[in-house]
C-alpha cells in the first residue's frame, strides 16, 4: 500500500482558488467590451446613487424624523409654502440644491454628506423636544447661514435675480435695498435670514459662528 498522497487535479483545487484567485486573473475580455461593461456599470452606479440623492430630498423624507415637525410648520406659514402663484419650495431646495449647473453637483453632495449630522442628532436626542430644538435654534440656524453667504446664497438664487426682477412690482424701501445690495456686493444671507422660518431670532441677534 502505498503511502503516496494522490495529486490534486486543478479542478478540485478550483473550489479553494476562491473569490480572492478569480479577482487576480480576471478573465479575458476585448478591449469593447472591458469599455461596454465598465459604461454600464458607470451608468447603473450614477443611477443609483442620483436616485438616492433625490429620494432623500424629499421633504416627506426630512420629516420622517420628527424633529422636523418643528420647522416645517413655522415653513407652512410663509410665502415659499403658500402664495398667490402657487410655487413652493421643499426641503432640499433651500439646504441641498446647490445651483442649477451641472457642474455644481459636487456641492450637493457635500451638503448630503454634512446633513449626516441630522441623522445623528435624531438617534441621540439631540433636539427630539421643542425646548431642546429652541435651544439649539440659533446655533443651527448660524450654521445654515454661514454656509449660504459662502456660496453667495446659490439656492436662493436658484428662485432669485437681480436681473430679473421688476422692479415696478416692489415696494419703494425693497428697489432702494436691492440696488444698494447689488452695488455693495451682497448676497441675499445679509437681509433675509430666518425667511422660511419665521420664528428665528432677530437677525441683529445672530453673530456669525466663530
Amino acid at each position: 500500500m502505498s503511502d503516496r498522497t494522490p495529486e490534486r487535479t486543478p479542478a478540485q483545487d478550483a473550489p479553494r482558488r476562491g473569490l480572492w484567485a478569480r479577482l487576480k486573473r480576471p478573465p479575458q475580455m476585448s478591449l469593447l467590451a472591458t469599455v461596454f461593461v465598465g459604461l454600464i456599470g458607470g451608468i447603473a452606479l450614477w443611477g443609483a446613487l442620483n436616485t438616492g440623492v433625490e429620494w432623500t430630498n424629499r421633504t416627506e423624507f426630512c420629516l420622517s424624523c420628527h424633529e422636523m415637525s418643528i420647522p416645517y410648520a413655522e415653513y407652512k406659514k410663509t410665502v415659499h409654502f403658500s402664495n398667490r402663484s402657487g410655487t413652493t419650495v421643499s426641503c432640499a431646495d433651500c439646504h441641498v440644491a446647490g445651483s442649477k449647473h451641472p457642474l455644481d453637483y459636487a456641492r450637493k453632495l457635500t451638503l448630503k454628506v454634512l446633513a449626516a449630522r441630522d441623522v445623528y442628532g435624531h438617534l441621540m436626542g439631540t433636539i427630539d423636544t421643542p425646548e431642546k430644538y429652541q435651544a439649539k435654534r440659533l446655533e443651527m440656524a448660524q450654521r445654515v447661514w454661514a454656509r449660504m453667504k459662502e456660496v453667495d446664497s446659490k439656492e436662493c438664487r436658484n428662485c432669485h435675480d437681480f436681473k430679473t426682477m421688476d422692479t415696478t412690482k416692489q415696494k419703494d424701501r425693497s428697489v432702494v435695498r436691492h440696488e444698494s445690495a447689488i452695488e455693495d456686493g451682497q448676497t441675499c444671507m445679509d437681509c433675509h435670514k430666518g425667511i422660511a422660518h419665521n420664528t428665528m431670532p432677530p437677525p441683529q441677534q445672530a453673530k456669525a459662528p466663530g
